[in-house]
């Protein structure tokens, strides 16, 4: 992207030309397609005129104080059809990424109910005894008290390993927005003195390949859609993915010229993909 298109929005030819050439695109959901529980108009249009035009559709988030399952709801409930298959959230990662390199270990959530369903789901097991903690999982967690910084804090003493869901500093609601996991992050790694990582979520390379998996394609033909130029546009800065930052969440047309990530294309809102279709 030039000096030139840095603070402008993305033409009708622009858009038109991201469409024609993209196979598959990924959505954010929380300040993309919706914010709380009103739908950002013209989001259901834009996700049924691409697949009516033979595009593939996955959407991921990094919240994980639901379900995939309550994700697909919601997004069926606001008129977007959706599978639970067709869904990534970073419970779900954190989850597969545990199973997978440390299959069975014992973890303390510094989490919701959501991230320990997918814990348990995935073959691990759940303990807030410091001495056998493994893993300390740190999520977007709205029961967050003293008692659960000290035993993270405690297990980190006895060694355990310190991961993290998502990255996020906030998370947007109509009327304003909640403090997220990094605010979770912050107080542990302030005691700890250790960094939390990896951090699965967006913009980590290991939730892009989820979202990849669900589409069955390349990273050079798909579209990252989000509201975050640090989460939604660095994870497709990085792996190759065409970055499409919308201005409905987070960012707004007065942050586009002190961006942290360059997105590829700046639109009002995802309607202006249905535009593209017609």
């Amino acid at each position: 992207m030039t000096d030139t298109q840095r603070t402008r929005t993305a033409t009708a030819a622009d858009v038109r030309d991201l469409v024609s050439r993209t196979r598959g695109f990924i959505f954010d959901l929380d300040g993309t397609l919706y914010v709380g529980e009103e739908l950002i108009p013209g989001a259901d249009e834009a996700v049924e005129r691409l697949r009516a035009a033979g595009k593939k559709v996955a959407f991921v988030s990094n919240k994980p104080i639901g379900t995939r399952q309550d994700y697909a709801e919601k997004l069926n409930r606001l008129g977007i059809p959706a599978s639970v298959d067709e869904v990534i959230n970073s419970a779900l990662v954190v989850a597969r990424y545990l199973q997978k390199h440390r299959p069975g270990a014992k973890c303390f959530p510094v989490a919701e109910q959501p991230v320990i369903k997918e814990l348990l789901e995935h073959g691990l097991s759940i303990s807030d005894d410091p001495e056998e903690i493994d893993v300390v999982v740190v999520a977007f967690d709205r029961t967050f008290d003293y008692g659960k910084l000290n035993v993270a804090y405690r297990a980190s003493l006895h060694g355990a390993e310190l991961i993290a869901t998502n990255p996020d500093r906030t998370c947007p609601m109509p009327d304003y927005d909640l403090p997220d996991a990094a605010c979770m992050i912050a107080a542990i790694e302030a005691c700890t003195r250790r960094r939390v990582e990896p951090i699965v979520g967006k913009p980590s390379a290991i939730m892009l390949r989820e979202g990849l998996d669900i589409l069955g394609l390349r990273a050079e033909h798909c579209a990252m859609v989000g509201d975050r130029p640090e989460t939604d546009m660095l994870m497709a800065q990085r792996a190759g993915l065409a970055g499409v930052l919308v201005l409905t969440g987070v960012t707004s047309a007065e942050d586009l010229d002190a961006l942290e990530v360059e997105p590829d294309y700046v639109i009002g809102s995802v309607a202006r993909l249905a535009e593209a279709c017609a």
